[in-house]
C-alpha cells in the first residue's frame, strides 16, 4: 500500500480536537508544513518515481543512451528511499486500530483485513529496506517481498470494501438533506444550515471516491507484485500509469490536510 494507504482514513475512530488550520497561509509556508510530513516528502518521491517509470517504459528513449541508465538507477535509488520513510509506519494502523469503533461484525472483519494487512505491508518492508540496503542477507528479500505484497493487497480488499460502504452511507446521508432543503423551500423558510452540511458531504464524497480510486490503483500494483508482472493488467506502463495516478490523489489528499 502506499500509505501505502497514506494515512489510514477508511473508517471511523474516535474524535480528536484539532486546531483549525489558518486558510489565509500563502504557498511557501503551505509547503513548508507539507514538506515537514513524512508522508509528504514520500509522495513527492513515489510521483518522481513512476514518472521516470514511464518514460522507461514506454521506451520513448533507447535503451543505449546513458540518460536512459541513468534513469534507471534514478529509479531503483529512490524506490530504496522511499522504504526508509515507512520505517515504524506499522503503528499508525495499530493506532488507528485500536481507536476505531465498530457497528457490526462485518465491519470489525473487515477493519481488522484493511488495517491488519496494511500494518503488516509496513513492518515488512523494513526487512526489505534491510535487506536490499545490504544489512541483513539479502537471500530473504524475494519471500520478503512475496509476503508484503499479499499482505498489501488483502489490505486493499477490506480498504475498498469499507470505503465503498461509507460512500453508499454518504449518498443516503445526501439524499436525506436533499428532502429536507425541499421541504424547507415548499415551506419558504431558511435552509443555509442544510447548504452547508450539503457542501461538506459533498466534498467529503469526493474525497472519498478519489481515496477509493487510489486503493484500486495501488491495488492493481500489489497484483502485479504478486504475479511478478505476469499476467493481465500486469504490463509496465499500465502499472506505472496506476502508481503515478496513486501517487497525484495521495499528494493532493496530504496537501489539502496539512
Amino acid at each position: 500500500m502506499d500509505s501505502k494507504f497514506s494515512a489510514p482514513t477508511h473508517l471511523k475512530t474516535s474524535a480528536t480536537p484539532t486546531q483549525s488550520k489558518p486558510k489565509d497561509r500563502d504557498f511557501l509556508s503551505h509547503l513548508e508544513a507539507y514538506l515537514a510530513k513524512r508522508d509528504g516528502v514520500d509522495k513527492l518521491l513515489k510521483i518522481s518515481r513512476y514518472a521516470t517509470k514511464i518514460i522507461l517504459a514506454s521506451s520513448v528513449l533507447p535503451k543505449t543512451l546513458l540518460v536512459t541508465q541513468r534513469l534507471k538507477s534514478f529509479e531503483s535509488s529512490v524506490g530504496l528511499s522511499r522504504k526508509a520513510f515507512r520505517l515504524g509506519k506499522f503503528v499508525q494502523d495499530i493506532n488507528a486500530l485500536r481507536n476505531s469503533h465498530f457497528d457490526s461484525k462485518q465491519e470489525i472483519f473487515l477493519t481488522i483485513i484493511a488495517y491488519g494487512g496494511e500494518g503488516l505491508y509496513y513492518f515488512v518492508e523494513q526487512f526489505i529496506w534491510l535487506a536490499k540496503s545490504g544489512l541483513i542477507d539479502g537471500k530473504h528479500s524475494r519471500n520478503l517481498q512475496k509476503i508484503s505484497a499479499w499482505a498489501e493487497f488483502i489490505g486493499y480488499l477490506g480498504s475498498i470494501t469499507l470505503k465503498v460502504r461509507d460512500l453508499r452511507q454518504i449518498s443516503q446521508d445526501e439524499m436525506c438533506l436533499n428532502t429536507s432543503i425541499e421541504i424547507a423551500i415548499s415551506r419558504g423558510i431558511g435552509y443555509q444550515e442544510e447548504e452547508t452540511r450539503m457542501k461538506k458531504l459533498r466534498e467529503k464524497k469526493l474525497m472519498k471516491k478519489l481515496s477509493t480510486v487510489q486503493d484500486l490503483a495501488d491495488g492493481l500494483m500489489a497484483s502485479a507484485d504478486i504475479r511478478n508482472g505476469k499476467g493481465s493488467l500486469s504490463g509496465p506502463l499500465l502499472v506505472s500509469s496506476a502508481g503515478l495516478m496513486s501517487a497525484i490523489i495521495s499528494t493532493h489528499k496530504n496537501w489539502v490536510s496539512c
